[in-house]
């Protein structure tokens, strides 16, 4: 008796398993810091909670179509005209449980045996998951030093199909230019390539300015853009994410998600209106904290010399400590109760370098900074 082949081509998480290794240390009563968790750490908006009771209420229980409620996908759609400039109809926009499965939704939906699908090194741990068990091969590009650019050009070849971006970057906080950006559009249009843009960390940005692919000439018809209430609204758990793409697209994503989760739960689609729909305050101090925090990070780091990249979007700092990256994080947690991530969980490149989230409170940032100084 054995399993299915495309389980064995995954790996399970290392993100999970270092949180997984800090959860039973903070059960044994350990004070654990736990920087590897890429959550907001801020309550739901009432507004929004309120939304979605009130739904359960009305006796908004029952299945929903499967692209999503009309009211939802009115709302994403009308906010990716408003503020994306990305020229999406309802037709074009399907609503999943949480922009991760939007994500696999896409690329089982267009990646065949064989296909190669370019991915930015360092990137997401899910992507590369996403595209092994689609049959397709994974081509890793390393960023150019200073992390705001890649040599994407030197990589594409005819078994080239997808691009995958993700603006602002999970685990690096860079947020791309829009040289860059435009450098991903005429690659896609001369080579007839998809591009996945995942755009979850949209509004935390400190530093440029967010832009989305399929507003860019000529890139609608050829893109799929991820995005999602997670970070944004502070919503993890709800799980509730969404893709726009062409209707073709759309099409055949509706086809696997019938097939799979149905739809997103009904209440949570009224929260997700809400959402995007009422008071957006929320979303600005929410980002003041972080850049708060993160200038609170990037000050000590530079004070102790360690090298990282560009934090400008996002909640992480991708950070070099300048030995195995896997051995570093095990060590730090075992030794001084700290948890991060290990770079070499987001790729092949930077095996020496650690993610770290500053989605916690400043006090617990301070405590980090100081074992971590003591540490090294």
């Amino acid at each position: 008796m054995r399993g299915a082949s495309r389980v064995e081509v995954v790996q399970p998480s290392a993100t999970l398993r270092i949180s997984s290794m800090a959860k039973k240390l903070a059960k044994e009563g350990k004070d654990v810091v736990d920087m590897s968790v890429g959550e907001p750490d801020f309550v739901t908006p009432q507004h929004i909670v309120d939304a979605a009771i009130k739904a359960l209420k009305e006796g908004k229980v029952f299945y929903t179509p499967t692209r999503g409620i009309p009211e939802l996908l009115d709302a994403i759609a009308e906010k990716l005209r408003k503020e994306n400039g990305i020229p999406a109809e309802s037709k074009n926009v399907i609503v999943a449980a949480g922009a991760k499965f939007a994500i696999f939704n896409a690329i089982m939906s267009l990646i065949d045996s064989g296909d190669e699908v370019i991915l930015l090194d360092p990137s997401w741990v899910s992507y590369e998951a996403c595209v092994l068990m689609a049959g397709g091969k994974v081509v890793w590009v390393p960023h150019s030093e200073g992390f705001e650019d890649a040599p994407i050009e030197d990589y594409v070849n005819p078994k080239t199909k997808m691009i995958i971006v993700n603006s602002p970057s999970n685990p690096l906080g860079v947020v791309y230019s829009k040289e860059f950006m435009k450098k991903v559009r005429d690659l896609a249009i001369d080579k007839n390539l998809f591009v996945l843009s995942d755009e979850i960390y949209e509004k935390i940005i400190f530093d440029g300015k967010h832009i989305s692919l399929a507003a860019l000439d000529g890139m609608f018809e050829r893109t799929i853009t991820i995005n999602g209430f997670s970070k944004t609204y502070s919503m993890t758990g709800w799980r509730l994410g969404y893709a726009a793409a062409p209707e073709w697209i759309i099409e055949r994503m509706e086809r696997l998600q019938s097939h799979s989760i149905s739809h997103p739960s009904s209440f949570v689609q009224y929260a997700g209106v809400a959402a995007l729909k009422g008071d957006q305050s929320f979303v600005m101090k929410m980002v003041e904290e972080f850049r708060a925090r993160k200038d609170m990070i990037a000050k000590k780091l530079k004070e102790l010399g360690i090298e990282f990249a560009p934090p400008k979007g996002a909640f992480y700092i991708f950070m070099n400590v300048n030995r195995d990256s896997q051995e570093f994080c095990e060590e730090f947690l075992k030794k001084e109760y700290v948890a991060l991530t290990p770079g070499s969980a987001f790729g092949k490149a930077y095996s020496t370098w650690v993610r770290l989230s500053y989605a916690t409170s400043r006090e617990r940032i301070a405590e980090f900074l100081k074992r971590l100084e003591i540490f090294i």
